[in-house]
C-alpha cells in the first residue's frame, strides 16, 4: 500500500513531481559536492520532511474531496492549513539546502571561472 501511495502521489500531484525533481537535484549535488555526514543528515531530513508534509496534505485533500464537492469553509480551511505545512517544509528545505550547498557551489564556481595565473 505504501508504494502505491507514492505512485498515486507522483501521478496525481504536480507539486510532488516538482519535489521529486528537487530531491534528485539535491541528492546529485550532495554527492558531487561531497558533503559531510552531518550535512547529509540535514539534507535527508529536509527531503523526507517535505515528502511527509506533501503526503499528509494530499491525503487530507483526497479525504475532503471525497466528503463533498461543494465548497465548505471548514474543509477549505483544512486544505489550506495542510498546504501551508508543505510550504513551510519546502521553504525550510530550500534554506537548509542553500546553507549547505551554495558555499560549496561558490567554491567550485570560483575555481572554474578564476583567471589562470601567468
Amino acid at each position: 500500500h505504501a508504494l502505491r501511495g507514492i505512485a498515486v502521489l507522483i501521478a496525481t500531484q504536480p507539486n510532488a513531481r516538482l519535489h521529486a525533481l528537487a530531491t534528485m537535484v539535491a541528492l546529485l549535488l550532495s554527492v558531487l559536492l561531497r558533503i559531510d555526514r552531518s550535512e547529509w543528515l540535514w539534507i535527508l531530513l529536509m527531503i523526507f520532511m517535505v515528502w511527509i508534509a506533501e503526503s499528509i496534505n494530499t491525503s487530507l485533500e483526497f479525504l475532503a474531496d471525497s466528503i463533498t464537492t461543494e465548497i465548505r469553509p471548514s474543509l477549505r480551511d483544512s486544505k489550506d492549513v495542510a498546504a501551508t505545512s508543505v510550504l513551510l517544509a519546502a521553504s525550510l528545505a530550500i534554506l537548509v539546502g542553500g546553507i549547505i550547498l551554495v558555499p560549496k557551489l561558490w567554491i567550485v564556481a570560483r575555481g572554474i571561472f578564476q583567471a589562470p595565473e601567468l
